[in-house]
C-alpha cells in the first residue's frame, strides 16, 4: 500500500472541500471509502474533515486488520449498527461541524437508506452532496490504480477465452458465465460480473439466464467486468455460433469500423459528443441508425461503471476527455431484432496522442 499516494487524494478531496465551504465528509459508498482508504470494507464509514486526519468507524473486532491494511489511524469503534449512527453523529457534534458532505450514490440500495438516516440524526447541519467532487478526482487515474487496471484486462482475456470455450450449441447462458467467472476469481477477481446474451432477441447488458440456451446460428455477446484489487477493467465480444452470415458479417463490419473510429479520436481534449456524433453518423450511413444503442464509453475504475457515464447521463457527452482517465468503449451495442445483439468493447487510457487500449482479444469469433 503506497501511503503517500492515499494521503494526496485525501488532501486534494479536502481542498475541495474547503473551495466548497464544506467542513467535513462522510463517505458511506464502498468504492470512494476504498478510494480513500485503500481497503475494501463491509460497512464503510469514514469521516473526512476539511482539515486534519479522517476517522474511520470500524466494527470492534475487525480493528486490528484494518489497521493493518489502511493507512488511516484514527477510528472508532463500535458494536451495532445502532451504535455504528450514534458514533458518526456524536463525533460531527462534538467537532461543531455546520455543514457536511455525504458521498452520495447508489451502488447498494443500502447506501439510500443510511442517507436518509444520516439526515435526520444531523438535522442541525446542512448536507450537501459530494460525489460529484469525489468523481472530479476518481476519473483521473494515477500510476497505481492504472496499473490495477492494466492487471485487470489481462485476467479478463483470460476470462474471455473460457466463456468462449463454453459456448456450445446447448449450452445455457449461465454455464458460459459459470466458466468465466470461475477462470476469473482464480485468476484473482473478487467480484466479477459477466453477462451473456444469446439468440435473435436482443437484450442489453443481460443477466445470464439458466433457461435460455444457445442454438446453432446464435449471435452469443459475452461481457466482462473483472476487478484486480478492486479496479476493473471491461472486455466484451460477440460469437456467431455455426459462422457468419453475409448479414451478420456485414453488421460486424460496421461494428467494427465504428470501434477502430472512437478507438482512433479517443486522445486528450475530444469532447465524447464528438466522438459520438462520428458513430451515430457512420451507423445511420451504413443503415443501422434505429438499431444503435447511444453512448459509446463511460469510465471504469472501483466500479465497473463510473464517470464519465456518457451511457445514462446525457450531461456527461459534453464532458472533455482528460490524460489518464481509463475507459471502455465502445460500449453502446448494436441491437438488431432477427440477429441478436452485437458488441465489441476494450478498455483504454487516455494519452495524449492516442489512448492506450489495454485489453487484446479477436473481434471475429465464430465457432
Amino acid at each position: 500500500m503506497n501511503e503517500e499516494a492515499f494521503r494526496k487524494r485525501t488532501e486534494r478531496f479536502q481542498r475541495l472541500m474547503r473551495e466548497n465551504s464544506i467542513d467535513a465528509s462522510m463517505i458511506r459508498t464502498l468504492s470512494s471509502f476504498m478510494y480513500f482508504t485503500g481497503i475494501k470494507w463491509l460497512r464503510p464509514a469514514l469521516l473526512i474533515p476539511a482539515e486534519g486526519e479522517p476517522t474511520a468507524f470500524i466494527f470492534q473486532y475487525e480493528t486490528e486488520e484494518f489497521a493493518e491494511n489502511s493507512w488511516i489511524k484514527n477510528f472508532k469503534t463500535y458494536r451495532r449498527v445502532s451504535e455504528l449512527l450514534r458514533a458518526v453523529s456524536g463525533t460531527i457534534r462534538q467537532e461543531g461541524y455546520k455543514t457536511l458532505g455525504f458521498d452520495y450514490f447508489v451502488e447498494r440500495d443500502s447506501y439510500v437508506l443510511f442517507f436518509e438516516i444520516f439526515k435526520k440524526m444531523n438535522a442541525q447541519a446542512q448536507i450537501k452532496d459530494v460525489h460529484a467532487l469525489i468523481m472530479q478526482l476518481r476519473m483521473i487515474k494515477d500510476s497505481g490504480e492504472i496499473e490495477a487496471i492494466k492487471q485487470a484486462s489481462k485476467i479478463a482475456e483470460l476470462g474471455m477465452k473460457s466463456a468462449i470455450d463454453a459456448v456450445n450449441v446447448g449450452a445455457s447462458e449461465l454455464e458460459v458465465a459459470a466458466e468465466a467467472i470461475r477462470t476469473l476469481m482464480k485468476k484473482g477477481s473478487e467480484n466479477p460480473h459477466v453477462y451473456v446474451t444469446t439468440g435473435p432477441k436482443p437484450r442489453i447488458h443481460a443477466e445470464p439466464r439458466c433457461w435460455s440456451r444457445i442454438k446453432q446460428n446464435d449471435v452469443v455477446e459475452i461481457v466482462l467486468a473483472t476487478d484486480y484489487h478492486g479496479y476493473y477493467s471491461n472486455l466484451t465480444r460477440t460469437v456467431f455460433t455455426g459462422g457468419l452470415s453475409e448479414e451478420k458479417s456485414k453488421a460486424l463490419d460496421v461494428f467494427l469500423e465504428a470501434h477502430q473510429t472512437a478507438e482512433e479520436h479517443l486522445r486528450v481534449g475530444v469532447k465524447f459528443s464528438e466522438i459520438e456524433n462520428m458513430l451515430k453518423e457512420l451507423f445511420e450511413r451504413k443503415g443501422y441508425g434505429q438499431y444503435y444503442v447511444v453512448g459509446f464509453t463511460h469510465g471504469v475504475g472501483l466500479l465497473t461503471e463510473e464517470d464519465p457515464i456518457t451511457t445514462i447521463v446525457v450531461p456527461h457527452r459534453q464532458y472533455i476527455a482528460a490524460e489518464n482517465m481509463t475507459l471502455a468503449s465502445v460500449h453502446a451495442p448494436l441491437t438488431i431484432p432477427k440477429i441478436g445483439t452485437i458488441k465489441l468493447e476494450d478498455t483504454y487510457v487516455i494519452k495524449p496522442e492516442k489512448a492506450e487500449r489495454l485489453t487484446s482479444f479477436d473481434y471475429k469469433i465464430t465457432k
